[in-house]
């Protein structure tokens, strides 16, 4: 039996050539390549939100004018809190830029800056306590999972983690 390979097989023409370019073409050059730009149009996009945030909050300081103390200090507090788990979604895009993976401790700590914030404004709306306990719940699970991600990372120690674990010795 003779093996007919697919240059055998197809007509000549441009057909041809577009098959055979198809075939020999680099698909995770593209996929690279597209995920970066449609990054990159993500972080200007967070970007943007910040500053439309920053402004937001600067402008909410006239309720400290108008309405009572408390009411606003905690309005910008919430909104500060906001801008905070912003630059952490912020962070994680960026080191997936450079990476090339996401880190699950970044994730890990865009939630929990995200979770706190929901207990901060709960705790400032007057929530009920089993609204506490379930966001509670939650944060000690977040907190368990960076512990678990940071001390059986596949990635090795950093020289800083090394120096700040017992029984290492600095060379």
């Amino acid at each position: 039996m003779t093996q007919i390979s697919m240059t055998q097989t197809l007509p000549s023409g441009w057909p041809k050539r577009f098959i055979l370019m198809l075939t020999d073409y680099d698909f995770t050059r593209v996929w690279e390549a597209g995920t970066r730009f449609i990054l990159s149009l993500l972080t200007l996009t967070i970007l943007l939100g910040l500053a439309g945030g920053v402004v937001k909050t600067f402008l909410d300081l006239r309720l400290l004018l108008s309405t009572d103390l408390e009411v606003a200090l905690r309005h910008i507090i919430v909104d500060a809190l906001t801008l905070l788990a912003v630059v952490e979604v912020l962070r994680t895009t960026l080191t997936y830029c450079s990476d090339g993976r996401v880190r699950v401790t970044f994730i890990v700590d865009t939630v929990l800056v995200v979770m706190l914030t929901e207990i901060i404004s709960r705790w400032f709306t007057g929530g009920e306590w089993h609204q506490f306990a379930i966001l509670g719940g939650i944060v000690i699970t977040l907190g368990l999972m960076r512990v678990v991600a940071i001390r059986y990372s596949p990635a090795p120690p950093s020289v800083a983690q090394q120096a700040s674990q017992p029984g290492s010795s600095c060379p």
